[in-house]
Parts: structure tokens; sequence; C-alpha cells
């Protein structure tokens, strides 16, 4: 257990000066919340809240695509077989097979509605290219390297087509919580703080809803460096534990291997070098000039991103010609690199480097976090009318390390199910009980301090004193919680962060072996003894690992 491992149970705000009702309110924008509302329109009445714009999440900054069994010389055992081996033995089978089997219809629906993905050499075909674990080409992609941003535009425009009441600029605090007539507890709503442009609280109020779907992703920016964009900080994550609800795999965070290096003092959001470029041909070579992949596995640079990860961190640390802090991508023999990439290009271009004449400096980064939320596939979790889609959730198809550009395809799919589900019936109508609790915050300034401890201590190769320092340096920053810090966004999700942090750094402390994406120096290789998942709950503010 981690010392002054409290944190706390609810975000201290003004109190509510006005409510809503609606059918379903759905927190997050991207893939899986644009997914689950238009599959709930025009049967329910929506009401979307999103803290930034509509497209401030990592969707929109997707490169490769999404994996989907397209063409005939794949299958869908094919893509079963890769998800299981990179998820290390903790993937849901049954998960997995559900979305690799509606991968193909999840494509063609977004097709439908109007997604440009880039055409085959083939009349009527779709380009597919080869990500890291993947056996055959099955990434659909769009505008080369733009495959997200060409998601979000579609389901942008769908959403707020189909009569999607989206509310920008709007924080969601903590559930309300209710019972159903037979006294089961229950999610009667969600308080919500409206924010002006600088992140102040104007107002705050309470949606009052039959559900409430999380779909607010990871939290990459729990680290220092990070390919997420700045909205990205686990917000729906820590609001399901305030409320009650069990996290699975928090632990298991996938560092990806090849973002664009900018120098030992950047931090924040880092630009992505998708794993595309190595299948298209792209090698990673040492600052000697050494492959860096070359009898690490048999797929070489197109291994799980886990094995690159881990391999990058470990010739780091070998400092190869006197370099410790990165290595290099060598894409100079790819043709029409700028055509292929125009993204990437553009990112390096700006960092000074050419790549079709120069290496690329990269390094590890957090990127997408395999854990989350307990929830199935269709959303449902432990609390009633509670559910979670996307990468909030642990549904089981990642295990211990997500198999690349499933991410997109699971978003579409689970957000799908839920709305779906929905339309056909709400939960129970709930009476709001009375559990209030005293909210407090953490200081926004404390976030550096947060960020730079994840990153030195819980990073790719983790340490069992760097984890103890990493705790020790979290429990000093949960004794500044107080009710008295100003309500702002920043402090919302400095508190939301701590969160996450505190119950990542307990779950890879008792996980002790190295499984997938989580890697400790103690233990070199996984074990049957801990071929199972850690919960993580909060129990009257505690951060409990089982």
């Amino acid at each position: 257990m981690l010392a002054n491992n409290r944190v706390p149970r609810a975000l201290a705000a003004p109190e509510p000066t006005w409510s809503v009702e609606t059918d379903v309110v759905i927190l997050g924008s991207g893939a899986a919340g644009l997914s689950a509302a238009l599959a709930l329109r025009p049967v329910r009445e929506v009401v979307l809240v999103t803290k930034d714009t509509l497209d401030a999440g990592s969707t929109n900054w997707a490169q490769g695509g999404l994996a989907a069994v397209l063409d005939p010389n794949d299958s869908l055992e094919n893509h079963v077989s890769d998800t299981l081996e990179a998820g290390a033995g903790l993937c849901d089978e049954e998960a997995v097979r559900t979305l690799v089997t509606e991968a193909p219809t999840a494509i063609r629906y977004l097709m439908e509605l109007g997604a440009a993905f880039d055409p085959g050499e083939s009349s009527g075909e779709i380009a597919l290219t080869r990500e890291g674990g993947h056996s055959h080409r099955r990434i659909v992609h769009a505008g080369g390297d733009q495959s997200g941003a060409e998601v979000q535009r579609t389901l942008d425009e769908s959403v707020r087509l189909a009569g999607v009441q989206v509310v920008e600029r709007a924080f969601a605090l903590d559930v309300v919580i209710g019972e159903t007539a037979s006294g089961q507890r229950a999610v009667a709503g969600v308080k919500v703080a409206m924010l002006d442009r600088n992140g102040g609280v104007q107002s705050v109020g309470i949606v009052y809803a039959r559900a409430v779907i999380v779909a607010t992703g990871g939290y990459g920016q729990v680290y220092a460096s990070t390919s997420n964009p700045p909205a990205v900080t686990g917000d729906g994550i820590a609001l399901a534990l305030r409320a009650g609800v069990e996290a699975a795999d928090l632990e298991f965070i996938q560092f990806h291997p090849t973002v664009l290096w900018s120098g030992s003092e950047a931090t924040g959001q880092q630009a992505l070098i998708s794993e595309a470029v190595r299948g298209e041909g792209a090698i990673l070579l040492d600052a000697a000039g050494q492959r860096v992949m070359k009898g690490v596995h048999p797929q070489e640079d197109l291994a799980p991103r886990d094995v690159v990860a881990s391999a990058i961190s470990r010739r780091m640390a070998e400092s190869p010609a006197g370099v410790s802090d990165h290595v290099y991508l060598d894409a100079r023999r790819i043709e029409n690199f700028e055509e292929r990439f125009p993204s990437i290009t553009a990112s390096c271009n700006a960092a000074g480097i050419d790549p079709t004449s120069e290496l690329i400096p990269v390094a590890p980064a957090a990127h997408y976090v395999c854990g989350g939320v307990k929830a199935s596939l269709n959303g449902e979790t432990s609390l009633a009318g509670f559910f979670v889609v996307g990468e909030a959730a642990c549904t089981g198809v990642h295990g211990a390390n997500r198999l690349a550009s499933n991410s997109l395809t699971e978003g579409v799919v689970a957000g799908t199910r839920v709305g779906r589900a929905l339309s056909w019936e709400l939960p129970a109508k709930v009476t709001v009980s009375d559990e209030d609790v005293d909210g407090e915050l953490i200081d926004s300034y404390h976030r550096a301090a947060l960020r730079s401890a994840m990153s030195r201590y819980v990073g790719v190769l983790r340490t069992p004193e760097g984890l103890e320092s990493a705790a020790r340096i979290l429990g000093t920053l949960a004794s500044n919680a107080s009710a008295d810090v100003v309500p702002t966004r920043k402090a919302f999700e400095a508190t939301n962060m701590l969160t996450i942090a505190m119950a990542v750094v307990e779950a890879a402390r008792t996980r002790e072996e190295s499984r997938g994406c989580h890697r400790r120096t103690d233990f070199d290789a996984p074990s049957r003894q801990w071929l199972r998942h850690l919960t993580c709950r909060l129990v009257d503010g505690k951060v409990e690992v089982k």
C-alpha cells in the first residue's frame, strides 16, 4: 500500500445552479463517444459533453488507421491470433473475436458516412498497410497519415446533422448517484462545470440522465513526454474510480517506440512517427549505425510495440556512440515519402529534418493505455446506468499490450454497440440519493512534478527503487489537496491526473513480473502466477489494488 495514498473523493467546485434532463449524456468526443451518439439518434435525446472543442481528443491525432480484415488473403483467425499474441496472455478472447468480426462492418459504416479512405491500386479497393505485430496488411488509412483526422471529421459532421446536442467547454466533475426502485445503486446523471475560454468556471450544473457514457480516452498527459494531445488527462477513469467503479490493467501503458525526439528538455505532446513508416520498410538504427531490432524478435522492426519500445530503451541505456536519449529511424529507402506521410514530413521539416535524406531521431513516449474502467465491449460496468467505451475502458481486447490500430476500430465498434443497446432500452429511472462528499483539488502547478516523476520512474523500464520514489513524490503532492484551491480546468485535470498516477504506480509495484508493456528490471520475464488482472478501486479515498 502506498504511503499517504489518499486522493480526493470528489472534485471541489461551486454549488450547482442549474439542471437539465436528457435520455443519455456522453462524456468525450472522440471516435467512441461520437459513434455512441450517432447510434443513439434519433431514438434518444443525447447531450454530448466535451471539456474542449469537439475535435480536441486523441482520435484527431491518430496517424496509422483502423485494423480490419479486408484482404482476401487475410482471415479473421489471423487477426484474432495477432491480437492475442500482442496481448501477452491477458486478452479476453471472446471480446477480441467480437471486435475482429465487427471491424470490417465498422469500416464500411464509416465509408457510408462519408469517410474517404485511401484507395488501393485496383478500382473499388481500399489501400492497406501493415504495422507492428500484424501478420498481414490490414490497416486502412486516410490522407496517408491523417486517418484519425478523417474519422473525426466524418463523425463530427454526422453527429451535428443527427441532432446531438453538443456542449463544448464543459468539464464532467463527478457522477450523481441514485437508487432504483429495488434499492440498487445507480447513476442519475453527472455534475458539470461550464468553462470560459481560459478554463475558469462560469457555472456548475447537473445533467440528469438515464444513462451516462464515459468516452474520455486515456491518460497520456500523466507523462512529461507523450504523443497525446493536452486534453488527455484521464478524467473519465478518475471520475469512475471516485464513483466506486473498478479499473483494471492500469499498469499496462503502451509507449509508442518512435516519437520524434526533439531534445532532452522537450515535454508535452510530441510528434508521432507512425508505425506505418516501419510497415513501409523503415528500420531502427542506434547512434553507432547498428540495427536495433535485428535478432531481437522474428518480426524485427515490425515486432509488437512493447518489444520495440523495450529494445530501444535498453539500447539507449548502453549509450552507443555516446547517445543515451534517442535512436534513429532510417526511412530514406521509402519511395514518395512526402506523399505517403504528409503530416510526418511536415513534423520532421519543422524540426529541421528531411526524412527523405536524413535519419529521423526517435524515442519512446507514452501513447496508449491498455487498461481502464472494467467494462464489457457493450460498455457495461458494475454500476447500473454507467457505461464506458474506447480507451477509457478495459474490455479485455488489448490485454497487456495493444495491437497497433485496434484502438480506433474498438472505439467505433464499442461506441456503436452501446448506442444501439441504449436505443433499444434505457436503464430504469432512479431516485437521486444523498451521497455528497466534500470535494478537494490539488493546484495545477503540481502537474509538472507529477509528470516528471511518472516519466522518470514509471516509464518503459521500471525499477523497484524508481517506483518507490514515484510513490513518495505522489504522496507528497496528495498531501496538498485542499477544498480551498480555486476550481479551474487545470486544477480539475491535475487532481484527476494524481488519482490515475497513484493507481498506476500501485499497480506497477504490485505486478512483480515483466509482461506486455509493463517491464520491471528486477523481473525479466512473465510469470504464470501473474497470468491475471489487477483491479484498482478507491475505498474512502484510498487507492487499493488487488
